[in-house]
């Protein structure tokens, strides 16, 4: 073959590959117009990637623009398109909790993640629905019995108290203000390792966990580039690390609870000891295990807790602060009913019944809650076409992000505002509203330890308002909201601390 026919060649073969490109780009863009329909969200979108570059740079300007031409709609919802995944995202409270009504096999299968399942594994308990989720929810439910909650409170403190004191040695030789975000995500990292895994992580399992578990929330945040050296194969490995971890806590439990020896003395013992009775039961009968009782699954399901508990716990400490100090008189009522029911100078823990006294105080805890929902949105897959309005049908394999945010700005008394004596019982909001208080989630797949998570979150108004003066290091947009992955204010809760009392609570 002569230069110039090789030439021709090779100059008819790039015209075909580049008219096969153009041709794949229309046919793109008219899929994602097909299905945008009436929809308002962005007319052209970039080829294959979509707006994912913006989503993972910006994701606070992606969101709200997603919000923005919701509210355009009377719908109540918009489109977007991201790595050849069409979305929609929803700010109607009614067509949210349509969503979280119809998790099934033939309607929408919940994610948690826009790529969760190569994240967390085809077993997460988020991807289970029907009667198999239901027998897993029963078989947690003795985790978050009022026993139960007991015994975490008195970790929680102890470990909230060790986490303040550092904070104010730290502030102390700082010699000026401290950003509080990691410090409040090594908090509830250790809380949640010691509440739920207690005495079996031992100190060199704990630090191998933090590193993994710093992979994990790092990859969350990127695009789902799942080959080596890529922050979203280093998570998905780290995941598989530290199920592999809590699965031998969850054997040296069960051999624990099978001894006999001790009560329970953290979450993974109260789920062994349910777990143990139902499989002497069923030996006893000559049946097998019963089902979601293996170690490796059980594991699975612990990471799946702490997942959900860290991150979520941290958003809603860090903005707690921040609110505090921008509403001193918020501040002084929850100072003021603490001080009834307990003092620092007494030297014991806030027991369950005095917990349940600070009235205000969870009230405070549910309005942060309410106007900064930590996880904004809950992520679901449409699994087939579902009429979701009589004029729009969201097509099958479509993301859907029902916005939880969205939903606690609407119906309640001047939305905006951080108010918790709406929480209270002269004004009742909290059930007048209770369908747009969405924090944590609806319908089958609720979150089963939410008692838990406000429990947390009132033990450290109460202890940290109480022990600490905060004044916060304000600057231009210093409470703007950010993705990490769950929302936390921009500059990372920047504040001046200092001791309030004479000393700190020694517990013995």
């Amino acid at each position: 073959m002569d230069s110039s026919s090789f030439s021709f060649s090779f100059s008819s073969a790039a015209q075909y590959f580049l008219s096969l490109v153009a041709f794949l780009i229309f046919i793109e863009q008219l899929s994602y117009l097909r299905r945008k329909s009436v929809l308002p969200g962005p007319s052209f979108v970039l080829p294959f990637i979509g707006n994912a570059i913006s989503l993972v740079r910006a994701p606070t300007q992606f969101w709200d623009r997603q919000s923005y031409y919701a509210k355009s709609s009377p719908l109540g919802i918009s489109a977007n398109y991201i790595i050849g995944k069409f979305i929609v995202f929803i700010r109607n409270t009614e067509l949210s909790h349509k969503i979280f009504a119809n998790v099934r096999p033939d309607a929408f299968h919940l994610i948690g993640h826009p790529f969760g399942k190569k994240l967390f594994g085809e077993h997460n308990m988020i991807y289970m629905m029907g009667q198999d989720h239901k027998d897993l929810r029963r078989r947690i439910a003795p985790n978050f019995t009022p026993k139960a909650l007991a015994t975490y409170t008195a970790i929680q403190q102890r470990v909230i108290l060790r986490h303040l004191t550092s904070w104010e040695q730290l502030a102390s030789s700082a010699k000026g203000p401290i950003p509080l975000r990691l410090l409040v995500r090594d908090m509830n990292l250790e809380t949640s390792q010691t509440v739920f895994a207690g005495p079996y992580l031992r100190k060199e399992a704990r630090e191998r966990f933090n590193v993994d578990y710093n992979l994990f929330n790092v990859g969350l945040m990127k695009l789902p580039i799942d080959l080596p050296g890529f922050a979203f194969r280093n998570a998905r490995l780290s995941v598989d690390r530290l199920i592999d971890t809590l699965t031998v806590c969850a054997a040296k439990s069960k051999a624990k609870i099978v001894a006999g020896e001790e009560e329970p003395s953290c979450l993974i013992d109260f789920w062994m000891q349910e777990t143990v009775r139902e499989e002497r039961e069923a030996a006893e009968k000559g049946n097998p295990p019963p089902p979601h009782s293996g170690d490796r699954e059980i594991g699975g399901h612990l990471f799946d807790f702490l997942f959900a508990a860290q991150d979520a716990s941290t958003s809603s400490l860090l903005w707690a602060v921040s609110l505090l100090d921008s509403h001193p008189d918020v501040l002084a009522k929850v100072r003021e009913e603490v001080s009834r029911v307990w003092s620092p100078e007494s030297d014991t823990l806030i027991t369950a019944e005095q917990l349940h006294q600070l009235k205000y105080t969870q009230a405070a805890a549910r309005e942060v809650l309410r106007i900064r929902a930590p996880a904004t949105m809950v992520p679901h897959i449409a699994g087939e076409d579902f009429p979701l309005t009589e004029h729009y049908t969201i097509p099958k394999g479509t993301i859907v992000f029902p916005s939880v945010f969205e939903s606690s700005f609407q119906g309640f008394t001047e939305p905006d505002r951080f108010d918790p004596d709406r929480f209270l019982e002269g004004r009742q909001e909290g059930q007048l509203y209770k369908r747009n208080f969405l924090a944590f989630g609806a319908g089958a797949h609720q979150c089963v330890g939410q008692r838990y998570a406000i429990n947390h979150l009132v033990l450290f108004l109460a202890m940290f308002s109480t022990l600490l003066d905060v004044k916060r290091h304000r600057t231009d947009g210093c409470d703007d909201i950010a993705y990490v992955p769950t929302i936390c204010p921009k500059d990372d809760c920047v504040v001046y601390l200092s001791r309030r009392g004479a000393r700190f609570p020694s517990l013995a």
